[in-house]
C-alpha cells in the first residue's frame, strides 16, 4: 500500500476531500461544461473515497440525466482540483486518450513547398491527451509550448487543457465520458495505462507518468449502451446513480434538482416549485406509461428542458405551454402520449 495511506484510519480521513453531503456545491463554467449547482449523498461521498483510497477508477452507471458528469465536476470543485475531461465517441481511439497527433496539419505542411527549411518532425505534431494532462502537467504543457515555437503559432490547444489549474494541487479528477460508446477494445486498453500510472509517448519514447501520491481520481461514466468488458469492471470500483422509483419521491427529487439549477448563474429566469412539480408530474406519468415498453425514458434531462422554458414562460401561458411541452420533451420514442 501507498505510505499515504499507511497510517491509522483517522489521518487517512484527513487526507480525503472534505466533500459536504446535502449541501449545494457551485460548479463554474469550464470551456463547454455549463456552470451548475450539485449536491452529493452519502453513498456518493463513499464511493468516491474509496476511488481515492484504493486508487482505482469510479465507474459511474445510472441512465442518462442522473447527474454522473456533474458528479465528476463536483468532486474537482469541492476539492479545488483541476478537471480534465474527454468524451467517449464511437471513433474515439484508446492512443487519443494519451495524446493527439495532428495529422491534418503535417500534411498540409508536407504539401506545401518551403526552401528555408525542411519537414518538422512528428513531435511537432503531437498534442497532449487528456491522460497526458492528468498524469504530468508540466510535460503537456512542455510539449504543447515546443508544438507552438516549432510550428510558430500562437496557440495550438487540444481542447483539454484544464482553466482552473492549481499548481498546488497534487491531483487532478480526470472524466472519461460515456465509454459505453467506444469500441470494445478501448476500456481493456486503458487497464494497463490506468494500473501503470504511466505511458511512452511515440516519438522519442518519453515516459508520461506520474507518482502515486498525484495519482489523479478517475472517474468515468456509461449510460448501459453496450456492456463493458468483465475485465474492466473487475478493476473499476462501481457506483449507481438512480432516479426515486416511487412517484412521489421521485417527484420530490426533480423538483430539489430543479431548485439547485436556478441558482447557477447562467440560469435565465424563474420558475415556482408548484410549477416544477407540475412539470415533475409529467415526467413521473410518462416514465410510468412507458415502463416495459422498450422505449426511452425521460428523466431529469427532459425536467430542465421544460422548467428552462417555463421559467421564461409569462404566467398567462403557463397551463397552454405546459401541455406544449408534455409531448415536446416527453415522447421521444415514437406512438403518442397522452
Amino acid at each position: 500500500m501507498n505510505d499515504k495511506w499507511s497510517s491509522s484510519p483517522d489521518k487517512i480521513s484527513a487526507l480525503l476531500p472534505d466533500y459536504p453531503i446535502n449541501a449545494p456545491i457551485p460548479i463554474p463554467k469550464d470551456g463547454t461544461w455549463p456552470s451548475s449547482v450539485h449536491v452529493f449523498d452519502a453513498d456518493t461521498i463513499a464511493a468516491l473515497h474509496a476511488a481515492e483510497i484504493t486508487g482505482r477508477p469510479l465507474l459511474l452507471r445510472g441512465d442518462p440525466g442522473t447527474g454522473k458528469s456533474e458528479t465528476a465536476r463536483a468532486a474537482a470543485a469541492a476539492a479545488g482540483r483541476p478537471f480534465v475531461s474527454v468524451v467517449i465517441d464511437g471513433r474515439t481511439e484508446p492512443t487519443d486518450l494519451k495524446w493527439r497527433f495532428d495529422a491534418v496539419a503535417r500534411l498540409a505542411d508536407a504539401q506545401v513547398t518551403k526552401k528555408d527549411r525542411a519537414l518538422l518532425g512528428e513531435r511537432a505534431y503531437l498534442l497532449p491527451g487528456p491522460l497526458w494532462w492528468a498524469y504530468a502537467w508540466e510535460d503537456a504543457e512542455s510539449q504543447l509550448k515546443e508544438v507552438e515555437q516549432k510550428r510558430k503559432q500562437e496557440q495550438v490547444r487540444p481542447g483539454i487543457r484544464p482553466d482552473n489549474w492549481n499548481p498546488k494541487s497534487d491531483r487532478v479528477v480526470l472524466l472519461i465520458d460515456e465509454i459505453d460508446k467506444a469500441d470494445p477494445d478501448l476500456p481493456n486498453a486503458m487497464l494497463e495505462v490506468l494500473a501503470n500510472l504511466g505511458f511512452r509517448e511515440p516519438y522519442g519514447g518519453t515516459e508520461i507518468s506520474c507518482f502515486e501520491a498525484t495519482r489523479p481520481l478517475v472517474i468515468i461514466t456509461t449510460n448501459e449502451e453496450r456492456e463493458l468488458p468483465h475485465a474492466f469492471l473487475r478493476r473499476c470500483l462501481v457506483h449507481r446513480l438512480e432516479l426515486p422509483d416511487e412517484r412521489g419521491a421521485l417527484i420530490d427529487w426533480l423538483v430539489k434538482v430543479g431548485v439547485r439549477h436556478q441558482e447557477a448563474p447562467d440560469w435565465q429566469g424563474h420558475c415556482s416549485e408548484d410549477v416544477m412539480k407540475q412539470a415533475a408530474d409529467y415526467v413521473a406519468d410518462a416514465r410510468e406509461h412507458l415502463a416495459d415498453t422498450g422505449r426511452y425514458l425521460p428523466g431529469t434531462s427532459e425536467f430542465l428542458d421544460m422548467i428552462k422554458v417555463l421559467a421564461a414562460t409569462p404566467s398567462s401561458k403557463l397551463d397552454e405551454r405546459l401541455k406544449q411541452l408534455k409531448q415536446l420533451a416527453l415522447n421521444k420514442g415514437g406512438g403518442r402520449h397522452r
